[in-house]
């Protein structure tokens, strides 16, 4: 049995800025840091020459034999049947996916599977991959195997794990890891609040869309992309001080441009509902992801947080509490004689003696 974790994501700034249509040309950069809520794939072997495929989150399974002939992509488990078609190795195994969030909530869940299973699989066959390399290979997955108009910040936050600068250009990506001292990430911390609308949304739509605004220069576009780029460093040195002040006035800022990108990013009742929290006391704050729906984050001072949960409550949005993850994606269990004979394990046989029985 194997078993692998791998967190989903916040981002605080620069997010869309790693669409390739943008950052071949400009370069993009990104402020985000991995959360402890959890994709999980849980891998055990068969022996039938299949695949099973079972997804807790969707209630869903399927079972094939012949993967490379398999049509997957638009269907429920596109993801971990396009990374075992990508790897192209021949295996056979059950693959049980389960999930801390909702799918399409924009905390980066579809690229953490991804992410996840390509590093389940690859330690299944020996094959392990860097961090570097899980993510291009899970980015090349969404973006050219199953067409998502995707960016790359996603992929880098699940693989590495950790609060970091992510920079990005036509031939490479850098991740810059931002170190805050145990009493700094606490404080930090201490001051993120984070609520489910009830609602998820495709993404697609609205990552489509500034796609295209970008490949047709559209100025208004341009100016805004550029203007969240320029805000990460700011954010980045304002934690690094230790200034959370101004990181939450920022991430407000940073809320404002992005809402200028893209009509779809926001709403009127996701305005009002943000425009509440803020009089009641929080600093800053985004719906993650591309928007639309999902989560909304908030930056609140700890002696404003009852007032800002209890308005939160009136609109019915329950809170998702968290912590930082340091770790990106990682082994949590790995034993190869766990309910197995294919790798030689151990088999117990009962034979007759004269003493009664012994193990052989």
């Amino acid at each position: 049995m194997l078993i692998v974790r791998t967190p989903v994501r916040i981002s605080f700034a620069g997010g869309g800025t790693d669409l390739p249509s943008y950052y071949e040309e400009w370069g993009g950069l990104v402020l985000s840091s991995s959360i402890d809520k959890y994709i999980y794939t849980v891998l055990t072997e068969r022996d039938d020459g299949c695949v099973q495929v079972i997804s807790s989150d969707l209630k869903t399974l399927e079972t094939v034999d012949r993967i490379e002939r398999m049509h997957f992509e638009g269907t429920d488990l596109e993801i971990p049947f396009a990374v075992l078609k990508y790897l192209g190795s021949e295996v056979s195994v059950n693959l049980f996916l389960a999930s801390e969030v909702p799918p399409g909530t924009g905390l980066g869940s579809s690229a953490a599977v991804c992410v996840n299973v390509l590093k389940t699989i690859s330690v299944h066959l020996g094959r392990e991959f860097s961090e570097h390399d899980l993510a291009e290979k899970a980015f090349w997955i969404a973006r050219h195997m199953l067409r998502r108009p995707v960016g790359k910040q996603d992929e880098y936050a699940a693989a590495f794990g950790g609060i970091n600068i992510l920079r990005f250009s036509a031939d490479r990506v850098e991740v810059e890891p931002v170190r805050l001292t145990q009493e700094s990430l606490m404080d930090f911390e201490q001051c993120l609040m984070l609520f489910f609308t009830g609602s998820s949304r495709n993404s697609s739509q609205i990552l489509e869309a500034q796609d295209q605004s970008v490949q047709s220069r559209d100025a208004a576009v341009l100016e805004a992309l550029a203007e969240l780029k320029d805000l990460v460093l700011p954010m980045r040195n304002a934690l690094l001080s230790g200034d959370l002040d101004s990181f939450g006035h920022l991430l407000h800022l940073s809320w404002e441009v992005k809402k200028r990108v893209s009509g779809k990013i926001s709403s009127t009742s996701i305005d009002t509902i943000y425009e509440t929290a803020r009089t009641h006391g929080a600093l800053g704050g985004k719906i993650t992801g591309a928007g639309g729906g999902g989560f909304l984050l908030l930056f609140c001072p700890k002696d404003k947080q009852q007032p800002v949960r209890q308005a939160m409550r009136g609109f019915g949005l329950k809170e998702l509490r968290f912590h930082c993850d340091l770790g990106g994606t990682r082994v949590v269990y790995n034993d190869p004689f766990f309910d197995s004979d294919a790798r030689g394990g151990m088999r117990w046989i009962f034979t007759p003696s004269l003493q009664g029985y012994s193990l052989e």
